[in-house]
């Protein structure tokens, strides 16, 4: 976990935050410097997150063992609550426009930027600050290994994670936070205009797309194929993609799904897009992963590059069709897919041209 001593945070400041909004200061900090923000007061803040198993852990044993409110403390309540990271936030960096986390598992970080490129387009606001948190640890997936959605592949952890192999036999999963600033093109222009310094954008939100599942834990290829649909909109033909993130998580359904859709997408495209299970390398970051995804899909763009799948020995029979690359190449991203979906159904799809 990252060491805050030496951060200018006042003490109220800092017994508010719990493990994920530790993660997403430091990332929201970085974010801010990057892009050159010193006032967010003009900026919303949408985080998702969607736990927070070890404070509630914490403070369940503290009373087991002394049924004592007043050992608790009175700041315990700001760590236990899913609205924890945007609640420490909004107090530390200052914003003062609107302040909210949204809750929908896997598919919450999607959502989050969404929702932002949608509040924008519609100019209910000119940019926001979208955070995925993620907490990690025993007790913060306890629930999720109940399900028994987790790789048992325990001898050898570092390929455990295996996105679209026939071989697959569940998640790795993982944690932190990443964090995005997302403004119009307006409000771009007259901050950089205004502060003399010429910051590129990185990417363009081009479209959001979302659906539904009908089933609360099993996917469905057809409400993934809505969604990814609606974020590309209406153009016939869908325009050709370069490159799908998909949201992957070396479970067997969710996989099977995925590729099905994404396969039924880009049948007619003239180029078939490379699909980048980015899990391969990171594991499954949750609350996080819509957000974080977006942050890996600009990373290797401005590198230059596509990262590999290192352990993909052989592809299901859903994912046949998909080109999967499995060594590390150049490569110009442009037009891309990134997905993410979560229990309950609930999908999400983001449309993005990645800027060199």
């Amino acid at each position: 976990m990252p060491d805050l001593t030496k951060e200018p945070l006042r003490n109220a400041q800092r017994k508010c935050l719990s493990e994920p909004s530790i993660y997403a200061y430091m990332a929201v900090k970085q974010a801010l410097a990057q892009a050159s923000i010193t006032d967010c007061s003009r900026y919303a803040l949408i985080v998702s997150n969607d736990s927070t198993a070890c404070a509630n852990a914490e403070t369940e044993g503290i009373m087991e063992t002394y049924h004592d409110t007043r050992r608790v403390g009175g700041f315990q309540v700001f760590r236990s609550l899913n609205s924890t990271v945007s609640m420490a936030l909004a107090s530390i960096f200052g914003f003062s426009g609107l302040s909210l986390t949204l809750s929908a598992a896997c598919a919450g970080g999607g959502h989050a930027v969404g929702i932002a490129h949608s509040l924008i387009a519609s100019g209910i606001i000119d940019a926001a600050v979208v955070v995925g948190a993620q907490e990690v640890g025993t007790l913060a997936y306890t629930a999720f290994d109940a399900l028994g959605v987790f790789s048992r592949n325990e001898s050898s952890p570092s390929t455990a994670s295996r996105p679209f192999d026939k071989s697959r036999d569940g998640l790795v999963p993982s944690g932190g936070a990443a964090a995005l600033v997302i403004e119009s093109e307006e409000h771009y222009a007259q901050r950089f205009s205004m502060s003399g310094r010429l910051h590129y954008p990185m990417a363009e939100v081009l479209g959001y797309g979302f659906s539904t599942s009908p089933n609360i834990v099993s996917p469905s290829a057809d409400s993934i194929l809505a969604a990814m649909r609606m974020a590309l909109g209406k153009e016939t033909p869908v325009p050709q993609l370069t490159t799908i993130f998909p949201h992957a998580t070396s479970t067997r359904d969710g996989d099977s799904a995925e590729a099905q859709a994404i396969s039924e997408l880009t049948k007619r495209m003239e180029r078939p897009p490379l699909t980048v299970p980015i899990k391969a390398l990171t594991g499954h970051e949750c609350w996080m992963s819509g957000v974080s995804t977006i942050v890996y899909a600009i990373i290797q763009q401005q590198g230059g590059f596509v990262s590999p799948h290192p352990h993909l020995a052989e592809k299901d029979s859903a994912a046949s069709s998909l080109i999967i690359p499995t060594r590390p190449q150049e490569y110009n991203h442009g037009l891309c897919l990134c997905n993410s979906f979560g229990f309950g159904g609930t999908n999400a799809a983001i449309f993005l041209n990645l800027l060199p």
